[in-house]
């Protein structure tokens, strides 16, 4: 049986990871966003969206960019996270992972944008 590649999209805008105290509100600026994750815990509330749309003012980590795993995805289906994240461990570049209902979006750092396509692009195709 033939593996099928993932299609992975770069998202074109930089994005921010930003930290809020756990009882915050989330903040109106963040709610009609196109691109937007927003978590809370028991401990913290985080928000990942385009660094442009964030205030001044505001804890974040800049400067991130996204790839977008071509969905839907699927319950069912297992390694994809596994697949993206192990490759790119092993170059020690650092990832955060999203998943969705539907798919999953990998963020690495913008400084390292091209060393993780040329390592993905090993086994996925990049759009």
């Amino acid at each position: 049986m033939e593996t099928k590649k993932l299609i992975l999209s770069i998202l074109p805008e930089k994005l921010g990871v930003c930290h809020f105290e756990k009882n915050s509100e989330i903040p109106e600026w963040a709610k009609h966003i196109n691109f937007c994750s927003i978590t809370r815990t028991k401990d913290e509330l985080s928000i990942v969206c385009p660094q442009d749309k964030i205030p001044a003012g505001v804890l974040i980590e800049k400067d991130w960019r996204a790839f977008k795993v071509e969905g839907p995805l699927g319950f069912s289906l297992t390694g994809v996270v596994a697949s993206l994240a192990d490759p790119l461990a092993k170059a020690k570049i650092s990832i955060l992972y999203i998943s969705t209902y539907e798919t999953d979006y990998l963020l690495a750092e913008e400084k390292n944008l091209e060393k993780v396509k040329e390592i993905l692009e090993n086994f996925c195709d990049i759009n």
